[in-house]
């Protein structure tokens, strides 16, 4: 019986120290947060440890963890009715008001794309498809969620590519009129990775002369928008914080860019972007300067990480780091000033928060309408936990938020 005892013991003591995690007492309801972490590192834990031992693909465990969470069920409501559907080729999942269709009037239109890194994640999931119907209610839109090509077996700019070519069939007149979507009243919109390709098609379809229809808005909730800094300050900040850990992001780039996974640490000491890297790694760099482009509460005393000495090689290995269409934040002036007005939501304890901010900070200076929506109390992917079996207060306030800028603005 003692025996039993003390190893009871151990192992809730083991359990604790697992579980705690050390988080900012300003954070949304952090024990919650602290519990749910435990079981996504754990999970995560267990599956890279899976495939350093070669018993399975580099995701494989997390994408399996994910099918749970999917919606098997019946899907349309009374007020939504769902259905899958295609956009030159790209797969889709279309969220349809129907007591409105009755009124016979025009749409709203939302293109959403989910997040996960490029590397996991569906519109399927339940966070995402109780969001995207929920949006559809809400709204009285047409919601168009893409199921974009996951890494690895597809890699940059296969995702990009899905992004644009499904957003171009959709803003053309007979999907439009299918759906009945009011041309002028289209957005394109995405969370974290899915934000990233939403920003980056809508640079490119802004500027695309033969597409006559554009997105009247766009809304990017968190953002990931550059590789090339991994120590501006919201990375020092919050590298330790759920439910974005700061070497996870490294890795979801490397697996988008098509690099080896053991260039997680080079890029992390900012290695690709060395003093001794030439000058379009420091022209790159000018765009992203947060010392110029963050306000200086948001700067603190951290300071920026430049090695004097990096790899050469590691730009070569991963062309895409200079990429405008994986890195939306390094687009030049002109294409800036052509993109529509944008809600950017960041989250105070959220590694890529500055890059919102950053972001956020150019197209102002382009001279393009920018509505920042910042919580303090918010982490990386709060919106989503509006919904689902973990809810958190900011989750709420971030969705309403968020769907009340669209009812004005779109």
């Amino acid at each position: 019986m003692r025996l039993i005892l003390i190893g009871s013991l151990s192992l809730s003591i083991a359990a604790a120290y697992y579980v705690y995690l050390p988080l900012p007492s300003t954070i949304s309801e952090p024990w919650k947060l602290m519990f749910m972490d435990a079981i996504l590192r754990g999970i995560t834990n267990l599956n890279f440890l899976a495939h350093n031992l070669g018993l399975s693909g580099p995701f494989d465990l997390l994408r399996y963890a994910a099918s749970w969470d999917v919606i098997w069920g019946p899907k349309s409501t009374l007020k939504i009715r769902v259905t899958d559907a295609s956009f030159s080729g790209v797969q889709a999942q279309v969220f349809q008001p129907t007591l409105s269709s009755l009124q016979q009037h025009l749409k709203r239109g939302v293109v959403y794309f989910h997040g996960g890194g490029w590397t996991l994640g569906s519109g399927k999931m339940q966070t995402y498809f109780l969001q995207c119907r929920t949006m559809a209610e809400e709204l009285d839109a047409v919601v168009i969620s893409i199921e974009y090509r996951l890494a690895p077996e597809a890699r940059f700019p296969a995702q990009y590519n899905d992004a644009l070519e499904a957003s171009k069939r959709i803003l053309t007149a007979e999907v439009l009129d299918q759906y009945s979507i009011d041309p002028e009243r289209v957005a394109v919109s995405g969370d974290s990775a899915g934000a990233n390709l939403a920003a980056a098609v809508a640079q490119r379809m802004a500027l695309d002369n033969s597409i006559p229809i554009k997105f009247k808005v766009q809304a990017l909730l968190y953002p990931v928008l550059q590789a090339l800094d991994f120590n501006t300050p919201s990375y020092q900040q919050n590298g330790n914080i759920p439910i974005l850990h700061r070497p996870l992001m490294a890795r979801f780039w490397l697996e988008y860019l098509n690099g080896d996974p053991t260039l997680v640490p080079s890029l992390l000491a900012n290695n690709h972007t060395a003093l001794n890297q030439g000058r379009e790694i420091a022209a790159a760099k000018a765009k992203i300067n947060w010392t110029r482009l963050l306000p200086v509460a948001v700067q603190k005393n951290f300071k920026p990480v430049v090695p004097l000495q990096g790899d050469p090689k590691l730009v070569e290995m991963l062309p895409g780091l200079l990429d405008v269409r994986a890195s939306p934040l390094l687009a030049e002036l002109d294409v800036l000033k052509a993109v529509p007005p944008a809600y950017i939501l960041t989250c105070e304890h959220d590694v890529l928060r500055d890059e919102g901010l950053m972001y956020g900070r150019r197209l102002e200076e382009a001279g393009v309408a920018v509505s920042i929506d910042h919580y303090e109390d918010g982490f990386h992917g709060c919106t989503s936990f509006a919904f689902g079996p973990f809810r958190f207060s900011v989750g709420f306030r971030s969705f309403g938020n968020y769907i009340q800028w669209l009812i004005k603005n779109l």
